[in-house]
């Protein structure tokens, strides 16, 4: 993680991109261990299809968890003031996730807002959102 500076950035600038494993039924269910989140629609094809899905599905904290790795990749967690996200669709076992933030506004006390978006392989968001962060 490099010292980024504020009067190094400018608007429009993007961040490193973080582009993650395909989603995988492991994936899954180790994040349900780890989010101590054990709804079963996220790893019981059964219980899934009762519910009317074709399959399991991500959890909707599991891009959001890429996209604060992304952010925090980029700037040590306490310069991440703001993290704001919006679900937009769901997460389907294989896809692969790619992660994009771009820089939209400098604010004062050395704050820039991003601008951030989650996809799926065809370009498909499944996240969008803004983050501020504090720069050296």
């Amino acid at each position: 993680m490099a010292d980024v500076r504020y009067h190094d950035i400018t608007v429009g600038q993007e961040l490193p991109p973080l582009d993650a494993e395909p989603i995988s039924r492991l994936t899954l269910a180790l994040y349900c261990g780890a989010s101590g989140d054990h709804n079963p629609i996220h790893v019981d094809i059964d219980f899934a299809r009762s519910a009317g899905m074709e399959d399991v599905f991500a959890h909707g904290m599991l891009p959001m968890a890429y996209l604060a790795r992304q952010l925090t990749g980029w700037v040590p967690q306490r310069r991440l003031k703001r993290l704001q996200a919006r679900f937009v669709s769901i997460t389907h076992v294989g896809d692969r996730l790619s992660c994009r933030a771009t820089v939209v506004e400098k604010l004062a006390g050395n704050e820039v807002r991003l601008a951030l978006t989650v996809a799926d392989q065809s370009a498909i968001p499944k996240i969008t959102g803004e983050a501020v962060v504090e720069l050296a």
